[in-house]
């Protein structure tokens, strides 16, 4: 996955954070919600759906549980850092720890996946590293191994769940029973 989503200027997207591990979740988080805990600018309604895509907000604006694990300040770096790796996982093909010299590559990413122009990658690479700089990678786990792991435990699912109602040839073929 990489998100397309991105922040018109992301000055205020660390205070927004901080307001989120600082005070209670809402039922749901709105417009009228970021405007209460005090950003009114139209700049940061953009958070929103950057939230959704970072699984911090269920499709609805209702916090999910990552949200509310976000909350705890001894793991919301990590937190994050699991989200990004989620959202922006085509970055992390281009290296592991992104750092200021990969700038040009993960524009070069938002271009030619989303099909945008160079400024319009630029505000999603600037939205990156924005989060990149307040997230830990270092105990974030990679989505290619989790992934490998949730697919070779649903096939270890499947094939006993098949193997206790297929009877199998001596050829190797199968029967439903």
């Amino acid at each position: 996955m990489l998100t397309k989503r991105y922040l018109p200027s992301s000055k205020n997207l660390a205070a927004i954070l901080r307001k989120i591990v600082e005070g209670t979740a809402p039922p749901k988080f709105t417009i009228a919600h970021l405007r209460s805990i005090g950003f009114k600018s139209s700049n940061d309604q953009a958070v929103i759906p950057l939230l959704k895509d970072l699984g911090f907000l269920a499709p609805d604006g209702a916090p999910t549980n990552r949200y509310h694990n976000y909350r705890d300040p001894s793991r919301s770096k990590r937190i994050l850092g699991d989200a990004l790796r989620e959202a922006y996982e085509e970055i992390f093909h281009i290296n592991e720890n992104p750092t200021e010299k990969d700038r040009k590559a993960i524009t070069g990413k938002f271009k030619s996946v989303h099909n945008v122009s160079h400024s319009l990658a630029q505000f999603m690479t600037t939205t990156f590293y924005a989060l990149l700089k307040l997230a830990d990678l270092s105990t974030a786990k990679a989505p290619s191994v989790e992934k490998k792991k949730e697919k070779e435990k649903e096939k270890q699912r499947l094939r006993k769940q098949t193997g206790e109602k297929m009877g199998v040839f001596r050829n190797g073929g199968a029967l439903a029973v």
